[in-house]
């Protein structure tokens, strides 16, 4: 998600100080009410319930009302990193950068099995939990896509200028688990594949819910998914790497992106995934953030 000057100003204010930043590490171990939050940190409940009001404002944590002992809000981080690009908008713009996004609808193969569907901003595409209404015309307008097992493949084309070479290629998007209904502990291993390698798998946490999402229509059931967490892949020479994480020694040279009129992308669930959980994708008017399926490609001339 991209930010205004004076919401990064906002940001950076609210994270130069140490209780929130606390705060921030104890809910990357996991969502904590504003009770356990205190207690960790030491502090009073209301200085505690103060700072973590300020991380709500600037969308750096979520509250959600979890059923419990009663109902109680739960808090969870809502970013696992920040990034300050200080590069002026000419300067980007100079670069030897490709940018494309690709609607999730516009799959050119898949393979779904139920619990599975697709969403538009509207209404439902075809029946939920019938795998043929993957191939609806009107697929290509979803906004949601999810199942419990299978994969969607896209085809991203290839704008490498002849001559040059590709040094590194980064897709991102915003995904999680699927659980009936939503489950925020709901392990899945989601995968990756480039050209039909794998690059590398990443476990969500969970199946997120019970808060609207930040772009979800109202229509939709708080009691359903309602948004995921924006993770990012990306292969140089060094290997691949998940949110900045090296993950895997597949280089970008492993991909062979010069050989094909386009670039695959696949993206699903394994059959013999230790962790069999689904997969949630979405699109600009569902979830936290505004975008399909990012793939952002640099090169070099020489």
């Amino acid at each position: 998600m991209q930010l205004t000057m004076d919401e990064a100003v906002e940001i950076s204010k609210v994270i130069g100080n140490e209780h929130r930043m606390n705060i921030l590490k104890i809910l990357s171990t996991g969502p904590h009410n504003v009770n356990e939050l205190s207690e960790k940190l030491g502090l009073p409940f209301s200085t505690t319930a103060v700072n973590v009001k300020k991380l709500e404002d600037v969308n750096l944590i979520i509250t959600e009302l979890v059923p419990g002992r009663g109902t109680q809000k739960i808090n969870s981080k809502n970013y696992d990193r920040i990034v300050i690009d200080l590069s002026t908008e000419e300067e980007v713009k100079d670069k030897n950068l490709i940018a494309i996004e690709m609607p999730i609808g516009e799959y050119v193969d898949c393979q779904a099995e139920p619990s599975c569907g697709l969403v538009g901003d509207l209404d439902y595409i075809g029946m939920q939990d019938d795998p043929r209404s993957f191939y609806e015309p009107g697929r290509r307008e979803a906004q949601l896509l999810y199942f419990r097992k299978g994969y969607v493949e896209y085809r991203f084309p290839n704008r490498i200028p002849y001559g040059a070479r590709a040094t590194e290629i980064e897709f991102s998007a915003e995904i999680c688990s699927e659980a009936p209904y939503y489950k925020l502990d709901w392990p899945s291993d989601i995968t990756l594949w480039v050209n039909g390698v794998d690059i590398g798998m990443w476990t969500s946490p969970g199946d997120f819910g019970g808060t609207r999402g930040f772009n979800t229509p109202e229509w939709w059931s708080t009691n359903f998914t309602q948004y995921g967490l924006l993770k990012q892949w990306k292969s140089n020479a060094n290997g691949t790497f998940l949110d900045g994480v090296k993950i895997s020694e597949v280089s970008i040279a492993d991909l062979n992106l010069n050989d094909k009129p386009f670039i695959s992308l696949r993206i699903g669930v394994k059959d013999d995934a230790v962790n069999a959980g689904g997969l949630n994708l979405f699109g600009q008017n569902f979830g936290n953030y505004r975008q399909g399926i990012n793939l952002n490609l640099r090169y070099s001339n020489g």
